[in-house]
């Protein structure tokens, strides 16, 4: 089966790894909100950044079925951190929850560091946007 999506990337440029300069799509929208990385009780289980956006991802993934939609229909993932360099430092164990949980399936990103989320332990929140295919 071929992708419903088609990832765009200028040939000149270098290559975009894990992520995707750009998706066009056609299809259902679905769209989640700003997941953190609590439990489905509202409660963090860890202070650990890597384990906060493996939360939020599967957080995310779960939202999804709702509208049902997979990780594979992702078409752009927004997150917002309060410390950049704390992600920089997590690249490892945060690309291996990643691919755990989303698989390697690489969307449009962008990565925004904040002053603070409103949760105070929340150090990661992640919106999406999915195309389904109709």
């Amino acid at each position: 089966m071929t992708s419903p999506h088609e990832f765009l990337h200028p040939a000149h440029w270098k290559k975009a790894v894990g992520y995707s300069n750009g998706v066009s799509a056609r299809g259902r929208l679905v769209v989640t909100g700003g997941i953190i990385g609590w439990n489905a009780d509202q409660q963090f289980e860890t202070d650990d950044f890597a384990g906060q956006a493996a939360q939020a991802l599967r957080s995310i993934v779960e939202v999804l079925a709702c509208g049902r939609a997979r990780p594979e229909h992702l078409v752009r993932l927004t997150w917002y951190v309060t410390d950049k360099r704390e992600y920089l430092a997590s690249l490892k164990d945060l690309g291996q929850a990643y691919r755990q949980v989303i698989g390697k399936h690489f969307p449009a990103m962008a990565l925004v560091q904040v002053v603070a989320l409103v949760e105070d332990r929340a150090k990661v929140e992640i919106e999406a946007t999915a195309v389904v295919p109709e």
